[in-house]
């Protein structure tokens, strides 16, 4: 009989007891797909969806061949396909930050292709790609990572393919490994870099002038890659905000226990509000700041910190509670009005002066770099804690962007809530901690919704290489109705957009719409959660249970669903 120390080394490498049984999982498929394990290949249909932004003619001028080939038009699943279709060799590659599901797009793709077409899995994303780290992945592999959370089989980096040299790159990569298509899983950034991938490779790829196909897959744990109707959320959403729901829905349940503290929680989420709305939604805390709300009504920092000290001492006066939570998201800062006006300056001022800021005293930085700013400008950074200035003078990152994540947002509006507090009330208590809730979110095992909808999508992405389509991402639709295989036309997404001074083409972040549905509920019950204990405790991720077949509650709302269970096949 094995020792109890055999049966812990054993459960070491990915086999925890969770692990093992999760690997057995069984999946819903969308019905149009048949079987999980042996999955039917589709056809695609026209729907009577055209897409198109204000840049439509730009992006056709610049994409003839895929725009030519789509239309720009939205397909659907249309039955069982004809086409008996072998040899193909498909590379599949993770882009861009990780997100709990990601393996069973991969898994999808390879029970799609089947045993008559090869799957490469690229090692280290883009630049893997670039470098030809490919190797095949076999049904082993899949049984291995079915529903495992992580991007760790494959890996994944942020290089974005721009340059001719790069281009050229890829397009050996392919010659070299002989490639028939691509799928490229990641957010919008990286489905940009697909629209543009799926054009370079349309033709004139291989001997015989033939191309390489391009398929995008919707990945991100911010949920800013989303399109009403067609798209209802970026796979890992679910996954990080019921990990963050939980967290909250625990210190929820503590401050009603130890009932001493506020606490003031960012969450992951720089350029859109949607992963605090969604688990504010879940916890109804006492306080909750969306960061589209405040640009788009010009709300300041001290409307806000004003609004917190109000919401404290309300509850105090009114039910004696001392205690709560406040929801930031983490890119609020940007969002500010007078912040971003402070930000945008100071982007140039540091740009412009880079060689004379570098040359000052550590001591100095902050007076040098003031004296170059408007004089509004320059009050609002004197104004600003020193724990606060020192980041927003901080190296950018590789974007040209400021690293929000770096700023302790939370902590200022805790110091100027309570300067607020004691001009107001002073006898008011407010005991504080903080907290920042990231990557904590990204790679933990995919909730059962994510894993289905990531292996959906992968059987999606499959069926389009085996029906020779490029330049779609792959969607599934009517979560709970059944499941609607979609192909979304990439071109018809972009924009033109003005970046490190030049017009480059975009897919454009999806941001919480204060008209949409999740928001006009959040707005209609926020004051009731401020007034007094209405939290609740959503309790940890299910994989078997009573809300294992839960969907996001926005998505639910925005889709004006009947229903909160997912329902697909």
């Amino acid at each position: 009989m094995s020792t109890l120390n055999d049966l812990l080394i054993q459960t070491e490498s990915h086999r925890s007891i969770f692990e093992n049984e999760v690997r057995k999982l069984p999946l819903p498929v969308c019905k149009a797909f048949g079987s999980a394990d042996k999955p039917t290949p589709v056809a695609f249909v026209n729907t009577d969806k055209v897409l198109g932004t204000k840049d439509a003619a730009t992006v056709e001028k610049n994409f003839p061949n895929t725009v030519k080939a789509s239309a720009n038009t939205v397909l659907k699943a249309g039955g069982a396909s004809t086409a008996a279709v072998s040899g193909k060799r498909v590379a599949v590659l993770f882009s861009g930050g990780p997100a709990a599901g990601g393996h069973n797009v991969l898994c999808g793709i390879k029970r799609m292709l089947g045993d008559k077409n090869t799957v490469f899995g690229v090692r280290g994303g883009p630049a893997g790609l670039l470098k030809g780290k490919l190797f095949e992945v076999t049904e082993a592999d899949v049984k291995s990572i079915l529903n495992t959370g992580g991007f760790d089989f494959l890996g994944s980096d942020r290089t974005k393919i721009k340059t001719p040299e790069q281009f050229e790159m890829v397009k050996k990569t392919c010659v070299d490994n002989n490639l028939d298509a691509i799928v490229i899983v990641g957010g919008d950034d990286s489905n940009t870099n697909a629209a543009i991938l799926a054009e370079f490779l349309y033709t004139g790829v291989k001997a015989d002038g033939s191309g390489v196909q391009v398929i995008g897959a919707p990945k991100t744990i911010d949920g800013d890659l989303q399109i009403r109707g067609l798209l209802p959320i970026s796979f890992g959403f679910d996954t990080a905000t019921r990990i963050y729901a939980e967290m909250v829905g625990n210190i929820l349940q503590d401050t009603a226990s130890s009932l001493k503290y506020w606490h003031f929680i960012k969450l992951m989420g720089r350029s859109a509000s949607h992963v605090t709305i969604e688990v504010a939604l879940q916890t109804k805390p006492a306080f909750t700041l969306i960061s589209e709300e405040i640009a788009e009504k010009k709300i300041s920092l001290a409307t806000i910190v004003d609004q917190i000290a109000k919401t404290v001492i309300a509850r105090y006066r009114n039910k004696a509670i001392k205690h709560g939570v406040v929801l930031v998201p983490e890119g609020l800062i940007e969002f500010i009005p007078e912040m971003n006006a402070l930000i945008a300056e100071l982007n140039d001022a540091l740009a412009h002066h880079a060689t004379e800021f570098a040359a000052q005293p550590e001591a100095g930085r902050a007076a040098f770099i003031q004296s170059k700013l408007s004089a509004d400008n320059g009050r609002l950074l004197g104004s600003l804690p020193a724990y606060v200035v020192k980041m927003l003078l901080a190296d950018r990152d590789s974007h040209g962007n400021l690293q929000v994540s770096l700023i302790p947002t939370e902590q200022l509006l805790i110091d100027m809530t309570r300067d607020r507090i004691k001009q107001l009330d002073a006898e008011v208590p407010f005991n504080t901690q903080n907290h920042f809730l990231g990557y904590e979110g990204r790679c933990g095992a995919p909730t059962l919704f994510d894993a289905a909808y990531c292996y959906n999508l992968g059987l999606t992405a499959g069926a389009l290489i085996l029906e020779g389509k490029t330049g779609y991402m792959a969607s599934i639709n009517g979560l709970t109705t059944g499941g609607e295989p979609l192909a979304v036309p990439l071109p018809g997404l972009l924009n033109v957009e003005r970046r490190h001074g030049k017009d480059e083409f975009v897919i454009e972040k999806a941001l919480v719409k204060l008209d949409s549905p999740a928001m006009k509920y959040f707005e209609s019950r926020r004051e009731a959660w401020a007034a007094d204990d209405l939290f609740a405790s959503p309790g940890p991720r299910q994989l078997w249970g009573t809300a294992a077949r839960q969907i996001p509650i926005s998505v639910a709302l925005n889709d004006q669903a009947s229903t909160l269970e997912f329902k697909i096949g």
